[in-house]
């Protein structure tokens, strides 16, 4: 049965993301696709589409990069405006067998070049409003090849080089071309790590890796193929987004792809839409908490909940199973990185989850992942040893792109060091403590502050624990429409904690983010030790908070 679900979505034992649309399109053309917002490339097409439509439309976008000279093997850098597009784009790309290199539009425009710089040379995809905005006064002249504009008009100005950018919309009636494969061990695809710690990494993928990532989250899928829709609302230049969407779209169920996670927005679109799955981003679970009081109810038809990038808060996922209508929701989680896949796995029921530690991610993924802990010296730690997580996989990358020294250095005898650290219990689960940059040895584990303090303060919309000048720990607050904290119920939540420096209030938007929408601690650690918070500047407790 395994072997037949696979065989929809890949070819052989490689995942190829230039074929996703294609083999769903052969086994149902008619499967319904909705966004929620028209395709900056084509706008005119509006929002309600049939996988087939969508399949052809990747082979019309495929010809016109081939026409315009993109050839396999190849690197096609996509930074533009926040749109599906961006899937379609990389697709097309793939399809012709050229490898799509996914830099988030969240990017400052001075790291997106640092990371065209690495990416030696490649063809540019990107927009009219980029190249006026995030990329405006950018040198790209001597560092990409050519840039192809998908939508808009581009600015002048040197910056571009003399003959400026060409509309891919030039190419509009080129001759369709047969797609290209390429071996299941070369370079299909670039994405880039979150950043968090810095200037992203460059993640290179190859689709024998991304085959054996599909194997555990074909499972999630299952209870719900082809019997509802499933709704997906995440970064468009993640791996995740097109194993989730192959998935579903294997099975044949209809899909809503959106852009925009505000509930404000996302409430009405899943009220019209009713989904049966839905999945996002940790953080942005958190804001849809307020879609269970919501008008029309917008969570009561989902059935399953996935979340695949971080750990969850506890109260979220209480939360989310409670406004679902159906006798029995589950909540599906997996922990797993941008170099590695899924790593661990866990599922949540309303009986369950009242009861969730929230550093508990699950079981390390039998016959898929074997998973250690390790002390500083590489030595293997006992159960409930706090230590370094490695594991060994299939599913790993092949290097960072410029830097594969540096990916060299974090394999020890074929064990990948993840970068987090924790421990394993009798039980076999996995107990995820801290990333290791951001350890603080006053408290033994932020996350678990930072779990606590979510579930006591239902005002919080955010809570980051990050080290201050001394290293001793800060906390940083955001609250539900930017209410100031009321210090005496902090007091009162945190008087069994750590003791912890007077916390930080920002203005939820300034918070630095990750384009998975996870907070750059290193960069708000840098910030409160040198003096100068986001922009909207912070409003602090005026004493220290203790605890017992």
């Amino acid at each position: 049965m395994l072997h037949t679900l696979l065989s929809r979505v890949t070819r052989g034992n490689g995942f190829y993301i230039g074929d996703i649309f294609h083999a769903a399109a052969r086994r149902d053309a008619t499967t319904r696709v909705t966004l929620d917002r028209p395709l900056q490339s084509a706008p005119d097409r509006g929002t309600h589409f049939t996988v087939g439509q969508l399949a052809d439309y990747i082979d019309e976008l495929a010809a016109r990069l081939w026409a315009a000279g993109v050839r396999p093997t190849e690197r096609v850098a996509l930074y533009k405006t926040d749109n599906f597009d961006i899937a379609l784009l990389a697709c097309a790309a793939a399809r012709i067998g050229a490898v799509p290199a996914l830099l988030s539009p969240a990017l400052d425009g001075a790291v997106a070049h640092e990371l065209l710089v690495r990416l030696e040379k490649p063809w540019l995809l990107t927009d009219g409003d980029t190249l006026a905005g995030g990329l405006r006064g950018v040198p790209l002249a001597d560092d990409v090849r050519e840039i192809l504009l998908t939508a808009g008009t581009a600015p002048s100005g040197p910056a571009t080089g003399p003959s400026g950018p060409t509309a891919l919309a030039e190419y509009a009636d080129a001759p369709r071309r047969e797609p290209v494969f390429l071996h299941p061990r070369q370079p299909s695809l670039i994405t880039h790590s979150s950043g968090t710690t810095g200037i992203p990494k460059l993640a290179v993928h190859c689709p024998e890796a991304g085959w054996h990532r599909l194997v555990p989250q074909r499972l999630v899928s299952w209870p719900i193929r082809g019997k509802e829709t499933a709704a997906l609302c995440m970064t468009f230049v993640h791996s995740r987004f097109y194993q989730g969407i192959a998935m579903f779209l294997s099975h044949g169920n209809p899909m809503v792809i959106a852009v925009d996670p505000h509930p404000d927005r996302i409430g009405p679109l899943f009220v019209r839409a009713r989904p049966g799955y839905i999945e996002t981003h940790p953080n942005t679970y958190v804001d849809w908490e307020e879609l269970a009081d919501a008008p029309g109810a917008p969570l009561s038809s989902v059935r399953v909940f996935g979340a695949t990038f971080d750990a969850m808060h506890p109260r979220t996922i209480q939360r989310m199973l409670d406004a679902s209508r159906h006798k029995r929701p589950v909540f599906v989680q997996f922990y797993g990185q941008s170099e590695i896949g899924p790593m661990a796995g866990r599922w949540y029921t309303r009986r369950t989850a009242h009861q969730a530690d929230g550093r508990c991610v699950g079981i390390p993924l039998p016959g898929f992942v074997s998973m250690r802990v390790v002390d500083d010296s590489g030595r293997r730690l006992g159960t409930g040893r706090t230590g370094h997580l490695e594991v060994r996989s299939r599913t790993r990358i092949l290097t960072y792109l410029g830097e594969d020294e540096r990916f060299r250095g974090e394999l020890h005898d074929d064990w990948w060091r993840v970068g987090d650290m924790g421990y394993l219990s009798r039980w076999g689960t996995l107990h995820l403590m801290d990333r290791e940059v951001d350890r603080i040895e006053a408290v033994e584990s932020n996350l678990a502050v930072e779990d606590l303090l979510m579930g006591r303060l239902e005002e919080l919309r955010e809570v980051v624990i990050v080290a201050g000048p001394q290293g001793e720990p800060v906390p940083v607050v955001a609250t539900r429409g930017e209410v100031p904290l009321d210090e005496k119920r902090w007091r009162r939540a945190t008087f069994d904690l750590p003791p912890m420096s007077a916390f930080r209030q920002l203005r939820f938007d300034d918070l630095p983010r990750t384009s998975t929408r996870k907070v750059q601690r290193s960069e708000l650690a840098r910030s409160i030790r040198e003096g100068h918070p986001p922009p909207g500047g912070p409003h602090a407790a005026s004493d220290t908070t203790r605890g017992a």
